[in-house]
């Protein structure tokens, strides 16, 4: 094995025993992604990395043996340039911290990705080591919540669970960026089928901060978030901020391009996988049977059944977006509070706290893929 090779096996087994998990994989694609994301003198200073923030001071620090002072703060911003790792700043002081591949290194492309970047990305993320990595985070890294309209006003809704709330409560900045998931299928020549609009994935406080810092995106006043996100819903594009009170990001996503609807459109119970505070009821005696739920659905929980072609909601597999409701015609369809719904974590670092403490070993992994497997045959 090459000098080379080694550095990148030794950070491939670092970022792996992360909150969220690099595992490696038997084609090799862990290694060229890694390849390409890192020099090796940025591979080396990245192994001093946490998920969790550390100073600039600390990391030098760290480092010494290896790295003069000067010379570590540059692998730094050029890491952080390229999306490799995450910048912040706390109580005015610089923080670098490690970054998964999502939610973090593919996102953090800001909507600009190179095909060559994606060519890596999509071989490592389609991998079995990298699916039986992803499905078993827990808690999620985002969460689906209402669109505002298709909440009544009955409904003690917490904040977090809605938008103009949480975009209330940021204090900025704010970034509006393409989304890398429409602008990666783009690529392929194969549009959204929703909307045409490139900008609709938003960044908030520190993550809009460090897009600005890396010459991307377009900040924008807190009204035109207010705007795009009515729009985005408009578009029947699924909201899904980061699992957290105080949000990052708000993701608009749509069935055909999302790689995370994408994802819960293929499990058989996507609910054991992902946080979501509602679910879709439908009133079968107000239904006139028109089918505009079962179009407006982004993750197949709407179905027509039955001889006459009765609409049914199959609530193991609603994640309460509530566009639905919106467009029912007949008013027929509400959204209902669960019972088992899960408070968020706080902020992104405790986030991947609890998801760290969640961790399961390759075990654990391989009983969930098999569970997986199982529901799928006998559906």
């Amino acid at each position: 094995m090459s000098t080379d090779t080694d550095i990148y096996r030794r950070l491939q087994q670092h970022l792996d025993s992360q909150a969220v998990g690099f595992p490696a994989v038997k084609s090799g694609a862990d290694i060229r992604l890694l390849k390409r994301l890192f020099t090796p003198d940025e591979a080396k200073l990245a192994l001093h990395l946490s998920y969790r923030p550390f100073p600039t001071s600390a990391v030098a620090q760290s480092a010494k043996d290896e790295f003069p002072s000067d010379r570590a703060n540059q692998l730094l911003e050029s890491m952080f340039r390229k999306g490799a790792i995450a910048w912040k700043k706390k109580q005015g002081v610089d923080h670098w911290s490690a970054l998964p591949m999502v939610i973090g290194i593919y996102e953090q492309q800001d909507g600009v990705p190179s095909q060559e970047f994606l060519a890596d990305a999509h071989a490592y993320m389609k991998t079995l080591g990298f699916g039986k990595a992803f499905i078993n985070v827990k808690p999620s890294q985002m969460r689906t919540i209402p669109v505002g309209k298709s909440i009544s006003v009955e409904h003690r809704t917490a904040t977090y669970d809605q938008v103009r709330a949480l975009v209330e409560a940021s204090p900025g900045p704010f970034v509006v960026l393409p989304c890398i998931c429409r602008k990666s299928r783009e690529m392929k020549e194969k549009p959204c089928a929703k909307t045409r609009r490139e900008e609709t994935c938003l960044a908030f406080g520190d993550m809009a901060a460090g897009v600005l810092r890396r010459g991307h995106g377009r900040e924008i006043s807190r009204d035109e978030v207010l705007r795009i996100l009515g729009q985005n819903e408009e578009d029947g594009l699924v909201v899904q901020p980061s699992n957290t009170q105080r949000t990052e990001f708000i993701c608009s996503c749509c069935g055909c391009c999302c790689g995370m609807l994408s994802f819960q459109k293929f499990m058989p119970r996507p609910l054991e996988f992902w946080a979501a505070g509602y679910y879709a009821e439908l009133d079968a005696g107000a239904c006139a049977q028109c089918g505009t739920c079962v179009d407006r659905c982004q993750v197949n929980a709407m179905t027509m059944t039955g001889p006459g072609g009765e609409a049914k909601v199959h609530p193991e597999r609603c994640i309460g977006c509530g566009l639905c409701v919106t467009s029912c015609p007949a008013g027929a369809i509400r959204l209902v509070k669960r019972e088992e719904a899960a408070e968020p974590p706080a902020d992104d670092e405790e986030l991947l706290d609890r998801i760290k403490a969640n961790r399961q070993g390759a075990l654990g992994e391989m009983k969930t893929v098999a569970r997986v497997a199982i529901d799928k045959i006998e559906r």
